[in-house]
């Protein structure tokens, strides 16, 4: 699975609520065997992954 979401602030850079909702996301999906790839966090002119971070 691949989660996306936007930020209307227009600015991607993702916060601690991004980073904790995404770590029970994915304690809970590989409770029943889905795999996250990637978060990705969009803003106005960027998308910041969470994989490319190494936080995934």
């Amino acid at each position: 699975m691949i989660l996306v979401h936007n930020h209307p602030s227009g600015l991607a850079e993702p916060s601690q609520a991004d980073r904790g909702i995404t770590d029970r996301l994915v304690r809970a999906l590989g409770s029943i065997d889905v795999r996250v790839l990637d978060h990705l966090v969009v803003g106005q002119q960027q998308v910041v992954s969470f994989a490319e971070r190494g936080w995934i």
